[in-house]
C-alpha cells in the first residue's frame, strides 16, 4: 500500500459552518457514520460505521502510519474527525505530514475550492452526486421534532433506508471523484514545497491561540445589554417601532427634513455634519448600534476547543490567483483596528465586567467592544505575544521587480515612502512632520491607488476626496504618479504583451525574470520562487473598448464560476502579492519552531516564552530568500500580553 484516498460522513450537533472542525468533533455525539476509501486508486470499498461495521485494521494502521500518504478533499476534515474517532485528546491530532489534499491540488491549479466544483470544470465522467446536500442535511445535523418524525432530533440510518442506500452510494462516489481528479491531474503535481507549506500552516491551525473567556462572555453580555439601551434611546427620539430597520430611519429622517441616500457610516458622517441638533443624536445613536462587533465575539466563542484554543482559522491556498491565505471562522484578516490610548485599561474593565465603569470612561460602548476584540487572543501562561510584520511589503516587491531604483534607494535608507513618493511628483522636499507635509497624504493616496494601474477611480475608491482632495486635482495626480515611476508603467505593459503573446501562440514568454508559458490547458506563470501561478483555459477576447484582451476561468466578482478578464497591470498585481506571500512564507519557515499561533496579511504572531528575543524574529523576517537577491526587506515588532494593533 502506498496510498489512500478516504472520504467521511459524519455526525455532530455543533455548526460546522460556524465552529469548525476541530470544535465539531468535540461534541459528545459526534460520530463517523461512513468511510469510503480506496487502495492505491483501486476499489472503492464503504465501511458503514453507524450500523455497525468497523474499519479494517490494516487501514486503521495505514491512517497513523506516516509511511502511508492520506489523499483526502480538504483533507483536514478528514485529519481532525478520525483523530477524534481514534481518542487522541483536544490538542493532539494525526501527524500532517502524511496527509495531501485533492482541495489544495485543485487551488494550486487556480481550480474551484469544492469537490463538485472541480469534477464540473475538469469535464470528469463520474461527477459528485447532486443529492448528496440533501443527504448530508437529513443525516449530519440535527433535525427538528415534528408529529411526522416521531418528535426525533436526528434521523439515522434505520428512519429512511432508502435514502441511506443512496448516502453510501454518495460517500462511495465522492472518493472515485477524487481518484479521478488525480487521474487528471497527475502530469501537474503540487511542488513538494508548496506540501511543505501545507504542513507548516496545519501545524498552525492544530496549534490554535488561545481566547480570553471573560473578555469574550463579557463583551456579549456588554454589547447585548448596550443595544438595548440605544434601541430604547432611538424610539424615545423617533417612536419608531423597529429603529434598527433602515427604511423606517431614512423614512424618519425624511419627515424630519433630511435626506440620505444610504445609513452606511460615510453618507451618516457626512449627514451630521450639516444635521439640527435633535437629528444629531439619531444618527449618532445609528452609528453606535452599526459598530456593533458582537459577531466577531461569537465567531469566538463558536470555535474555540475545550482547551480554551480558537483553531482551524486559516485557509491555505485560500485564494488560489495568488497563493495566499484566507480567514475562516472569526476571519483575523479583518478585525476592527484598535486606536484607543488606555487599551490595556478598557480591556481590564470588560474582563472584570465593569459595564457602568465602560459606559462612563468612553460613553460608545458598541465602539469601545470593537477596538477590543483584537485583544480577546492572548499567550498561554508564561509566554508573550511577539508580533512582526513586513514595513511597505508590496511597494517594496513592485519597486524591486520593476527596477525602480529611486525606490530602492528610499528603502534601503528606511525612509517614508509616501513622502519620498510626494517628493519625487512634486519635485520638493516632503517630510512627514516637517516641510511640505501637507502633500504626504497625496504621496500616500497615490501609492495606495495607482501601484497596479489604477486611475481617478481608484482614487476615489481609496477615498481620495474625502481626504480633502478636489476632483479636478486627481487626473493630474495620476499623470504625475505615472512619470515619476516610469519602470513601473513599462513593468505593466511589458506584462501585458507576453501574456498575450504566451496564450496567443500557446508558447513560453519572459520579461522581467519571469516565465509565462501555455500548456495543459492552462496559463502558467512561475514566480522568483519558483513556485507557479495557474490561469484555468485562457484565451484571447476582446475588452469594452475593442481592444484584444486575454480571459480565462475562475470565480469572478459575483462569487459564481466564470470567464474573467485581465490585462497587464491586473496580471502584475497578481504577481506582486503573490511574491509577497511567497516571502511571508519563506519567514515562516525559517520561525516555524517558535510557535507561530497567527498571521495576518503580512504579519506573524508568535506565543514567545521569556528567553526568546523580538530582534531575532525582525532579523529573521528582514532576510531575503536567495531567490530575492537585491530585494530589500524590513520588519517592525513589539510584545504585548495581548494582540492588538500597535
Amino acid at each position: 500500500m502506498k496510498y489512500l484516498s478516504i472520504d467521511i460522513e459524519t455526525y455532530s450537533s455543533i455548526n460546522l459552518a460556524k465552529s469548525g472542525v476541530y470544535r465539531y468533533c468535540e461534541a459528545e455525539d459526534f460520530e463517523i457514520l461512513l468511510f469510503g476509501y480506496s487502495l492505491d486508486g483501486g476499489e472503492v470499498k464503504v465501511v458503514d460505521l453507524a450500523r455497525g461495521e468497523k474499519i479494517p485494521k490494516n487501514i486503521v494502521r495505514a491512517i497513523s502510519d506516516d509511511g502511508i500518504i492520506k489523499w483526502a478533499f480538504n483533507a483536514t476534515f478528514e485529519r481532525i474527525c478520525l483523530s477524534r474517532h481514534l481518542g487522541l485528546p483536544t490538542g493532539t491530532y494525526l501527524d500532517p505530514s502524511s496527509w495531501r489534499c485533492t482541495m489544495i491540488w485543485s487551488a494550486y491549479l487556480g481550480l474551484p475550492l469544492s469537490l463538485m466544483g472541480v469534477g464540473a470544470v475538469l469535464g470528469l465522467q463520474r461527477q459528485k452526486l447532486s443529492e448528496g446536500k440533501d443527504l448530508v442535511r437529513y443525516f449530519c445535523t440535527p433535525c427538528n421534532p415534528t408529529i411526522t418524525n416521531g418528535g426525533r432530533t436526528r434521523n439515522e440510518a434505520d428512519d429512511a433506508p432508502d435514502k441511506w442506500k443512496l448516502f453510501i452510494e454518495y460517500n462511495k462516489r465522492d472518493v472515485e471523484v477524487e481518484i479521478a481528479i488525480h487521474q487528471r491531474l497527475y502530469r501537474l503535481p503540487v511542488p513538494d514545497a508548496i506540501w511543505d507549506e501545507y504542513l507548516l500552516d496545519q501545524g498552525i491551525n492544530d496549534r490554535g491561540v488561545l481566547v480570553d473567556k471573560n473578555l469574550v462572555d463579557n463583551a456579549i453580555r456588554m454589547d447585548k445589554r448596550a443595544r438595548e439601551e440605544l434601541i430604547t434611546r432611538m424610539k424615545d427620539l423617533t417612536d419608531l417601532e423597529n429603529p434598527n430597520s433602515v427604511p423606517q430611519v431614512k423614512t424618519w429622517l425624511s419627515e424630519n427634513g433630511l435626506e440620505v441616500d444610504s445609513l452606511g457610516k460615510k453618507d451618516v458622517m457626512t449627514a451630521l455634519q450639516d444635521a439640527p441638533p435633535q437629528i444629531q443624536e439619531v444618527l449618532e445613536l445609528r452609528l453606535q448600534l452599526a459598530k456593533s462587533s458582537v459577531k466577531k465575539y461569537q465567531a469566538m466563542e463558536n470555535a474555540v476547543c475545550s482547551d480554551g484554543r480558537a483553531r482551524g482559522m486559516f485557509q491555505f491556498y485560500g485564494a488560489n490567483r495568488t497563493g495566499r491565505w484566507a480567514g475562516r471562522l472569526v476571519q483575523m484578516q479583518n478585525l476592527p483596528q484598535n486606536h484607543l490610548e488606555d487599551l490595556e485599561t478598557a480591556r481590564t474593565l470588560v474582563t472584570s465586567g465593569g459595564y457602568e465603569a465602560v459606559q462612563i470612561l468612553y460613553s460608545d460602548v458598541p465602539n469601545t467592544l470593537s477596538q477590543l476584540v483584537r485583544t480577546a487572543f492572548i499567550p498561554r501562561s508564561g509566554y508573550r505575544f511577539i508580533v512582526s510584520d513586513f514595513s511597505a511589503i508590496e511597494a517594496r516587491v513592485l519597486s524591486w521587480l520593476a527596477g525602480e531604483t529611486w525606490r530602492m534607494e528610499i528603502f534601503a535608507e528606511n525612509g517614508d515612502i509616501y513622502c519620498a513618493s510626494a517628493s519625487q511628483m512634486f519635485k520638493v522636499p516632503v517630510e512627514k512632520h516637517g516641510q511640505n507635509a501637507h502633500l504626504r497624504q497625496k504621496g500616500k493616496i497615490a501609492e495606495l491607488a495607482l501601484g497596479y494601474g489604477g486611475s481617478v477611480g481608484a482614487l476615489k475608491a481609496m477615498g481620495a476626496l474625502d481626504m480633502g482632495l478636489e476632483e479636478d486635482e486627481l487626473k493630474p495626480l495620476v499623470d504625475v504618479w505615472r512619470q515619476s515611476n516610469p519602470n513601473i508603467v513599462q513593468l505593466w505593459w511589458d506584462v501585458d504583451k507576453v501574456v498575450k503573446e504566451a496564450v496567443r501562440g500557446k508558447t513560453t514568454t519572459n520579461t522581467h525574470d519571469i516565465n509565462f508559458s501555455h500548456e495543459s490547458g492552462f496559463l502558467f506563470i512561475t514566480l522568483p520562487s519558483g513556485r507557479r501561478l495557474a490561469y484555468v483555459k485562457p484565451r484571447m477576447g476582446t475588452n469594452d473598448f475593442g481592444n484584444d484582451c486575454v480571459t480565462y476561468e475562475g470565480v469572478g466578482a459575483t462569487k459564481k464560476w466564470e470567464r474573467i478578464e485581465t490585462y497587464g497591470p491586473k496580471v502584475v498585481e497578481n504577481i506582486v502579492q503573490a511574491i509577497s506571500r511567497d516571502i511571508l512564507c519563506y519567514s515562516m519557515q525559517q520561525l516555524k519552531d517558535h510557535r507561530i499561533c497567527m498571521h495576518i496579511h503580512d504579519e506573524i504572531v508568535i506565543e514567545a516564552p521569556d528567553e526568546m528575543e523580538l530582534e531575532t524574529i525582525e532579523a529573521s523576517m528582514a532576510a531575503s530568500p536567495s531567490w530575492a537577491d537585491g530585494l530589500l526587506l524590513n520588519a517592525d515588532g513589539f510584545e504585548t500580553k495581548f494582540y492588538k494593533k500597535d
